[in-house]
């Protein structure tokens, strides 16, 4: 049985800067490793994305703005013409089903190996990620990264600002930059993997230059309009370490709360966390919010709306799901009515590759 109730913000039309959304939910960012070898999108890249095109917004999986920044095996990437061209096919798809997407940009710094992009990491310092890391040939160690250069932070963000221009070449919205998960902006601001004492890390100030640069070069090439932030504040996953939580955050939403973004999304994000409710309020434009739901387990049975509703009476103005959007092409609908959830399929087939646990859920006609 379906509960036919629609009176929540979740379902209502809203805007994001001149983009209209109709309605405040958001397919977050899902790595799905169906890129090919050299990280063009593959056909069945755009199947999956229409699929999902009532989503209020989807922001497109992580692409890489350079060959460095290559985290894993068959990982979009967004710095060369054919990558362009295989993305357009995905937001034509997605256009042609009535959706909007934005790409995120993710640079995965110390998140590497030699054996998926033929060098070696770069990061703040030579930390090495303390985990194994999925290559060709199976999980391997990680290696120690080299440390960026100052040449090398400049050639970065200019690389991130010119993956910008050419997600607009290829038909996105806009871009969201990934600042979260320890990944290579999440490392600056660390304390556990920037142990720089150059005018790139000691003091906060230090640790969110690098982060403000490459958020401030990508407005600049696109317009801010069309530019969204991540961020994960207290997560530690991929071994981060922040170390001063507290202080990172305020800082940054400080240093570009003028800048006219899109939006700032916050990742696990809990309404009653006093940091979380001094991001609000410190954030003067669009706030989108992850619930959290529990990393790695089962997803609860309403998919994540009643986290969301949360969200939104806490300030949020639009809501991302993950896990429920992989397993529901058509979640809006289901969420809206309340119909039973497909469940998220076997952990072995998400980065696989191929249709299986991917482009074969069913809607709620073929449920």
């Amino acid at each position: 049985m379906t509960n036919t109730r629609v009176d929540s913000r979740l379902f209502e039309p809203t805007s994001l800067g001149a983009l209209a959304l109709p309605n405040r939910l958001v397919m977050a960012p899902l790595t799905r490793n169906r890129a090919g070898a050299d990280g063009v999108p593959q056909p069945i890249m755009a199947t999956y994305y229409a699929q999902r095109a009532s989503a209020g917004l989807i922001v497109a999986e992580a692409a890489t703005p350079n060959a460095v920044g290559q985290t894993y095996p068959n990982i979009p990437a967004i710095y060369n013409e054919a990558h362009v061209a295989g993305w357009r096919r995905v937001t034509d798809a997605v256009r042609a089903e009535g959706g909007r997407m934005f790409l995120q940009l993710q640079h995965g710094g110390r998140v590497g190996h030699p054996d998926n992009s033929g060098l070696t990491p770069v990061a703040p310092s030579p930390v090495p990620l303390p985990e194994t890391i999925h290559t060709p040939s199976g999980l391997q160690d990680a290696v120690v990264p080299r440390e960026m250069s100052l040449d090398d932070i400049r050639s970065t963000v200019a690389d991130f600002a010119a993956a910008a221009r050419n997600a607009m070449e290829a038909g996105f919205a806009g871009v969201e930059v990934h600042a979260a998960n320890g990944h290579l902006l999440h490392q600056f601001m660390a304390r556990g993997t920037n142990h720089r004492t150059d005018a790139y890390g000691g003091s906060v100030a230090g640790r969110i230059r690098f982060a403000v640069e490459v958020v401030k070069a990508v407005a600049e090439a696109i317009g801010p309009e069309r530019v969204g932030l991540r961020i994960s504040p207290g997560v530690t996953v991929n071994g981060i370490d922040e170390g001063d939580t507290g202080s990172i955050y305020p800082a940054l939403v400080e240093a570009l709360a003028d800048t006219g973004l899109a939006y700032l999304h916050v990742v696990f994000a809990d309404p009653e966390q006093p940091l979380f409710q001094a991001i609000r309020k410190a954030w003067p434009g669009t706030l989108m919010a992850n619930p959290v739901l529990g990393w790695g387990g089962p997803l609860p049975a309403d998919g994540g709306r009643e986290a969301g509703e949360r969200l939104l009476a806490a300030g949020a103005d639009l809501i991302s799901l993950g896990r429920a959007f992989l397993a529901n092409p058509d979640l809006v609908e289901r969420l809206r009515v309340g119909a039973p959830l497909n469940p998220v399929g076997d952990k072995g087939l998400m980065y696989v590759g191929g249709e299986a646990g991917y482009t074969d859920y069913p809607v709620l006609a073929a449920a």
